[in-house]
């Protein structure tokens, strides 16, 4: 029944009838997403007669590899897969052809997405420039046999006059991070490698305790209260209340300390929520589960969003083929399949299919926390912001720099980048 409707979403959306034979070339990253793609692409290529050839090398390697092409008047890459961290670069130095015109001409409903994803990796100043891959949004992973423990609630009621429960808040949370520090189990475990890790993990923390980056005229909003805290709180979880190493611990090893039973807690990427349930992996299989970081209050969730899309480069050789591709790859029924695999939706109608949620009962957890996810600062400097806060935040973790200079530091440099791309004025 699913390929009678998928042959037939195919002949709809005009995949059909494409007698040349052409190849479409796409750069990607090695992640199960992209091997979900791969598993797919002989349905492409039997319905349209266009061959989709991926070259995957890792993340470290793509962006040297894309900007030579993207340069080129005709480069090899027919189409793209772009990280939100290269959507500033991309958009300002014009290598991506806007998507508008063919979005309108074939129909194709990009309200389906996610709304914040749309302005991660979708949007860029009114224009569409790309349509959504996949997610990897940041939530709180935890221990629900721990929560569930007659011993531990009473303790924890006794010691905090508050039930034990999955938190609501922030400081309902952190209160647990501090009472399962005990008895060879860490209360959380963190990924305090610069640049990136750190970067990405305290983003959380900020968004967590109402805190934000800028506000809408681009001036830093880091070094207040809000911040301090924010810092001082992420030193004292590594210091105090996870592993040793976890300083410099990526998300690898943090993942690996969680999985093997020693942590309560784990602020990691999405996509990493299967791995718990996989015996090969993990030892606390059918013990953890994801929610969205929690924030100040209730209502206000504390994740970081985190994505990629496709895009066609204008150096693309072949871009209505990689179109053909793109609305394909895109489709309900394909997005549906990736994510039955185990892959990381953007759109909303995914999410709410009853096939997944019947699948995977986290699904409605993973649609409400990008729901209230926040974006990181994008921009043209995005990857040198990263930089300077993994520097900066390293240097506050080691007790080398006071939170507020961290911040002071990390907002002088940020207000320069900003005023370089003509966001602060």
């Amino acid at each position: 029944m699913l390929k009678r409707l998928l042959l037939g979403s195919v002949v709809a959306l005009g995949f059909a009838g494409n007698a040349s034979a052409e190849t479409v070339n796409i750069l990607m990253e090695g992640v199960p997403d992209t091997q979900f793609v791969k598993d797919l692409i002989p349905e492409f290529t039997k319905e349209t007669g266009i061959e989709v050839n991926l070259e995957v090398v890792n993340y470290a390697e793509m962006h040297t590899k894309l900007v030579p092409q993207l340069v080129a008047p005709k480069g090899s890459y027919s189409a793209i897969v772009v990280d939100f961290y290269w959507v500033g670069e991309f958009a300002k130095a014009g290598w991506m052809q806007p998507l508008d015109d063919r979005i309108k001409a074939d129909n194709v409903d990009t309200s389906v997405y996610i709304p914040a994803l749309m302005d991660l990796v979708g949007q860029v100043d009114g224009t569409t420039y790309m349509l959504p891959f996949y997610n990897y949004a940041m939530g709180l992973t935890y221990r629900t046999d721990l929560l569930a423990d007659a011993k531990n609630q009473a303790d924890f009621k006794a010691k905090y006059g508050m039930d034990l429960k999955v938190p609501a808040t922030w400081d309902e949370y952190l209160k647990q991070v501090e009472f399962f520090t005990k008895d060879g189990m860490h209360g959380v475990v963190n990924q305090g490698l610069r640049p990136d890790p750190i970067a990405m993990e305290w983003s959380n923390y900020l968004f967590a305790n109402g805190g934000e980056y800028h506000d809408a005229d681009w001036n830093p909003t880091l070094n207040n209260e809000i911040g301090i805290k924010a810092v001082e709180q992420y030193k004292t979880a590594i210091d105090k209340f996870g592993p040793v190493g976890s300083a410099s611990f990526s998300f690898d090893e943090a993942f690996n300390v969680m999985a093997q039973g020693k942590a309560y807690s784990y602020i990691t990427y999405n996509f990493f929520r299967p791995a718990y349930d996989d015996p090969s992996k993990s030892a606390v299989v059918g013990k953890v589960e994801i929610m969205p970081v929690p924030g100040p209050t209730p209502d206000k969730g504390g994740s970081l969003n985190g994505a990629w899309g496709w895009a066609i480069p204008k150096s693309s050789p072949n871009p209505d083929a990689a179109w053909t591709f793109l609305k394909w790859v895109e489709s309900k029924e394909i997005a549906k399949k990736r994510a039955l695999a185990g892959g990381s939706p953007t759109r909303t109608d995914v999410f709410d299919d009853p096939d997944l949620n019947a699948k995977y009962a986290y699904f409605p957890a993973l649609k409400q926390m990008l729901l209230t996810s926040h974006n990181f600062p994008v921009f043209t400097y995005t990857p040198q912001l990263v930089e300077v806060l993994g520097r900066e935040l390293s240097l506050a973790v080691a007790g080398e720099k006071s939170a507020a200079d961290a911040l002071a530091a990390i907002e002088a440099e940020m207000a320069e980048l900003a005023k370089k791309d003509g966001k602060l004025k």
